[in-house]
């Protein structure tokens, strides 16, 4: 239950923060909300993939999707396995051109 619970808090903060970010930012091109809107929902995307996939350092990943379909995947991972769990998940989601990892391993102390 607390699991449903988490996963849908998560699902539901990442899809609201794209449009809180994107009213704050005012330096923003806003003739083609339709691209910012097809990039937030690839960022979307992959980041509900990676906790339905109960990536365990997810928290420590950071999903960034530009104009041209290019997915950026930064943070730190406990794994090299989980590394390429997500690079993976990023390349199969529907409208991503290349994907770009500079994710780290890093164990935990």
């Amino acid at each position: 239950m607390k699991t449903t619970l988490a996963l849908a808090c998560l699902i539901l903060g990442t899809s609201l923060t794209p449009v809180i970010g994107y009213a704050a930012d005012t330096d923003t091109d806003r003739s083609h909300p339709a691209a910012f809107v097809k990039d937030s929902v690839i960022t979307t995307k992959i980041k509900a993939e990676l906790a339905a996939n109960h990536i365990t350092s997810l928290g420590r990943i950071h999903v960034d999707t530009d104009a041209n379909g290019i997915v950026y995947l930064s943070g730190t991972a406990r794994t090299q396995k989980a590394i390429a769990k997500a690079v993976s998940i990023a390349e199969r989601t529907e409208h991503v051109k290349s994907v770009r990892s500079e994710i780290t391993v890093k164990k935990d102390d």
